[in-house]
Parts: structure tokens; C-alpha cells; sequence
């Protein structure tokens, strides 16, 4: 199996048709509800290669999780656009890798995944 790859996102329609794909091209895939989920998978002992989140969803705003997933690599993936300053802003931390911009290509999306996971 290749790299893992967490998908957070509270839509089931975005989730599951990025599982397959990646699934497809050879990653190991785990998946999460919030940003909440994903802590609590991380520290249960998970431990991907990248996350690919939603940037706003239900429950504990994402950008108080992000500190506390460790070196963990993060690409944002955001319904809304997002302006060259608030990118700025959120690139500020280390962890974020990327910002996928909603909707995507899922072959764009793997083409990326594979950029930033290896």
C-alpha cells in the first residue's frame, strides 16, 4: 500500500469519491467527519502522510486543530475563494502545504496529492 491520506470533510459527497480515486491510484486512505474527528484519529495513533481538509466545517473551528495535529502536511480544501491575503495568512503555518480550491478535477486533485505526499 502506498502513502495514507486523511480526508476530512463533513459532506459524504466529497469525501467518497476522493476515497475511491485515491484508493485507486494506490493510497491507503482514512477519513474524517470534522476537524474534531481528526484530531481524535491522530491521536489514537494515526498517522498520515498528508490531510486533506475542508476549511470550514461543524464543530471546533479548524484552525484550532491545525496546531495541535503535529508536522502533519495539510492542504485546505475550500468552497470559497479565497483572496491573495487570507491565502497568505493561512499558509503562515507550516503545516499547510496547499489550498484546493472547490470544485476540482479529481485528476488535478491526484496530480497534487502526489506533488505533496510523494
Amino acid at each position: 500500500m502506498g502513502k495514507k491520506i486523511m480526508i476530512v470533510d463533513d459532506e459524504p459527497d466529497i469525501r467518497m469519491p476522493i476515497e475511491e480515486v485515491l484508493e485507486r491510484n494506490g493510497y491507503k486512505v482514512v477519513t474524517a467527519v470534522s476537524a474534531d474527528d481528526c484530531l481524535k484519529k491522530v491521536q489514537a495513533g494515526e498517522r498520515p502522510d498528508l490531510i486533506l481538509m475542508d476549511i470550514v466545517m461543524p464543530g471546533t473551528p479548524v484552525r484550532k486543530i491545525i496546531p495541535k495535529l503535529g508536522k502533519i502536511k495539510i492542504a485546505y480544501l475550500s468552497v470559497v475563494r479565497i483572496s491573495e491575503a487570507e491565502r497568505k495568512d493561512l499558509m503562515k503555518n507550516k503545516n499547510i502545504v496547499d489550498i484546493i480550491q472547490k470544485p476540482f478535477e479529481l485528476s488535478e486533485l491526484i496530480k497534487r496529492v502526489k506533488k505533496l505526499a510523494g
